[in-house]
Formats: structure tokens, C-alpha cells, sequence
């Protein structure tokens, strides 16, 4: 008995991998990486926090006596958060706290800016500066803070916070 084209022993029709079947197939995977990608590229740019220097050739020719008049000042800056409160304890060599002239600083995520948030600090009674912060998710935090000295000299340091899952 002849067997027909295209159809097997028991008479169901085989699949034929025609050249048609073989260029859906190779433009469904680009258009899949393709979209991939776009999508990617997408994301990467709306969640960028965005410069850290607007001209890095002009900040780099400053960099060297900005870090020596920063270091010159002798602070040693520690964060941290409790409960609901962001503490900056800003000590002097001799380890006394530090009144500032001006202090700002922005608490946020590494890779987003969604969480971002520009404390509002006070000085305590203890000489560490509080601001409220509200309720924050565990995870990696920084705190990019920007601080002018009673002299004039600018302090810029980031500080990283890690609060655990609670």
C-alpha cells in the first residue's frame, strides 16, 4: 500500500517544518528580544536618580582642595534609623558634637528615586541632629548629606543605612 505525503501509518497528517514555519519562529525570537530590550532601556532611564555633577570636568579640577578643606573639619559622621527617626551624630576630633551651619540631605534608595525624601533635621538636646523619616521598608538605604560647617567649609558624604525586614 502507498503511503501519501504528509500523513502517517495510522493516516493523521505530519507536521512538515515548511520555510514559512522557520521565519515565524526566527521573527517571533527577535521581536521578543527586541521588546525585551526597549522595555529594559525603558526602565533603566525613568528610574535613574539622575546626575551626580553637572560638569565633572569643572567638580574633578576642585575635587583635591574640596576634600582637604572636608577633611580639615576632622568629622566623623554615623546614621542611623530608629523606629520612625533618622539620627546624624556629627562629632569633632575631639569627639564633642558639631553645630552646623546649614544641613540638607536626601534619604532614599540606591536605584530609584520613588522613596526619595529631604529630611527636615533638628538638633537634639544630645547634639545629634533628628529628623522624622515615617515608616521605611528594610533594605538598603542611602543618605546623601550635604552639610556647611560654622566656617564656611562644605561636607559631603554618602552614608549607607541598612534597616533589616521587620
Amino acid at each position: 500500500m502507498k503511503q501519501e505525503t504528509g500523513k502517517n501509518e495510522a493516516g493523521k497528517k505530519e507536521f512538515v517544518l515548511t520555510g514559512k514555519h522557520v521565519l515565524a519562529i526566527t521573527v517571533s525570537a527577535f521581536a521578543i528580544i527586541i521588546g525585551v530590550n526597549v522595555f529594559m532601556a525603558y526602565s533603566a532611564i525613568t528610574t535613574f536618580p539622575g546626575l551626580e555633577t553637572k560638569n565633572s570636568y569643572v567638580a574633578s579640577q576642585q575635587f583635591n582642595r574640596l576634600k582637604a578643606a572636608q577633611e580639615g573639619l576632622g568629622w566623623d559622621v554615623g546614621a542611623k534609623i530608629e523606629g520612625e527617626t533618622l539620627i546624624l551624630d556629627i562629632k569633632d576630633k575631639a569627639g564633642d558634637p558639631v553645630k552646623v551651619a546649614s544641613i540638607y540631605a536626601i534619604l532614599g534608595r540606591a536605584t530609584q528615586v520613588k522613596d526619595d525624601q529631604e529630611p527636615a533635621f533638628t538638633q537634639s538636646s544630645t547634639g545629634a541632629y533628628v529628623a522624622n523619616v515615617g515608616a521605611l521598608d528594610g533594605g538598603n538605604w542611602n543618605l546623601r548629606l550635604n552639610a556647611t560647617a560654622e566656617n564656611g567649609v562644605t561636607f559631603q558624604q554618602r552614608i549607607q543605612i541598612f534597616l533589616s525586614e521587620s
